[in-house]
């Protein structure tokens, strides 16, 4: 603040300009050291000490977050599509490799098994895919003035969703895909494990897993669950052209009963406290991404001029029948006693001088 004091959280973070160079000489800039990291090595990331540098407070004061939101709404966008880059990479890569490697006598490509593994890899790459362009062109839309309200809403939910999401997918294909190659998805000089190291920092950086799954019931809670309104009603609306293929007919059932499991599990936990909705953010940001990108492949399947493979590939999602919530829910784990058996888990057998003060 202006007289010297500190204001401990966001609240006490403004936005300055700071120019890296003055005069030709760093602008009180001290590169303290390089760390050294896991992936994403080529982008360097350093300790800075700033003493003595002149910068131009550019916000309000205390109104730094407030000013960069848009930003970080891009970055996560970014990441989003970075997710999409490496999966579209491992999988060719891998796709390529069945063509000339051989076991038992044949290449990867004739061994059922193997195809039926890239082909899982396949369908999530193809998936993500979707979820980002469609990312991209509500930005777009947004950008330009021309969105409506639903989109806006959409644009909120789907950020947080996409970048936790396709992250996870990323990481997941990215392990397998290196499998794929056996002995050299292991080797450096290779540079496959590289796709790997990269991968990890996408649930890492631009907001953890958790705390945008936290950031999908902000929005929510913040817009009175008009958001999650427009989530259903969007995810409906593109779903009625899939309806009138017969091919389809199947796997749209699947996506309006995982629908209609979810209304129903929101009206429960409505009943229920903060916490409770805190213990099922993570697994439900899994469900409504799951479904949603399920819708996108199932409308993609039902344009005009889709493939047959564009009709597989929305089937053969559809068939992971995946609803984290209804599952869990049923186990019991979004309740006070699973918090502290889940606790009890994790510490059992850690220091009991620890334990006590839990």
């Amino acid at each position: 603040g202006p007289d010297g004091q500190i204001q401990q959280g966001s609240r006490g973070l403004s936005l300055f300009y700071l120019k890296i160079y003055e005069d030709g000489k760093l602008n009180g800039i001290k590169i303290q050291r390089l760390k050294e990291k896991l992936g994403t090595r080529p982008l360097p990331t350093a300790e800075l000490l700033l003493d003595g540098a002149r910068a131009h407070l550019i916000s309000a004061e205390g109104k730094g977050i407030a000013c960069i939101a848009n930003m970080l709404n891009i970055t996560r966008i970014h990441n989003t599509i970075f997710a999409v880059h490496h999966m579209r990479r491992i999988v060719d890569l891998a796709r390529d490799y069945a063509t000339k490697r051989e076991a038992f006598g044949k290449p990867l490509k004739d061994h059922p098994l193997h195809m039926q593994t890239l082909a899982r890899m396949e369908v999530q790459s193809q998936a993500a895919f979707l979820l980002a362009m469609e990312l991209a062109r509500l930005l777009g839309l947004e950008e330009t003035k021309m969105a409506t309200e639903q989109e806006k809403h959409m644009l909120r939910l789907l950020t947080p969703l996409a970048k936790l999401y396709t992250a996870k997918q990323a990481i997941t294909v990215a392990s397998e895909g290196l499998e794929c190659f056996g002995g050299q998805g292991f080797m450096e000089d290779t540079s496959l494990p590289v796709i790997l190291r990269d991968t990890q920092a996408l649930s890492i950086w631009e907001g953890t897993t958790n705390i945008l799954s936290l950031d999908v019931l902000r929005c929510i809670l913040k817009s009175q669950g008009k958001v999650l309104d427009v989530f259903f009603f969007t995810a409906q609306a593109k779903l009625e052209a899939a309806t009138q293929q017969s091919e389809l007919q199947a796997s749209v059932q699947i996506i309006q009963n995982k629908l209609q499991k979810l209304k129903q599990f929101v009206r429960r936990m409505d009943s229920k406290g903060e916490a409770d909705w805190q213990l099922a953010a993570r697994d439900f940001s899994y469900t409504l991404a799951w479904i949603y990108e399920g819708v996108l492949l199932l409308e993609h399947a039902a344009r005009a001029g889709a493939s047959d493979t564009n009709i597989y590939a929305a089937q053969r999602w559809c068939q992971e029948d995946v609803c984290l919530v209804d599952r869990e829910e049923k186990a019991g784990s979004y309740n006070s006693k699973a918090v502290s058996l889940d606790k009890f888990l994790v510490y059992d057998g850690y220091s009991s001088s620890l334990r006590g003060k839990m």
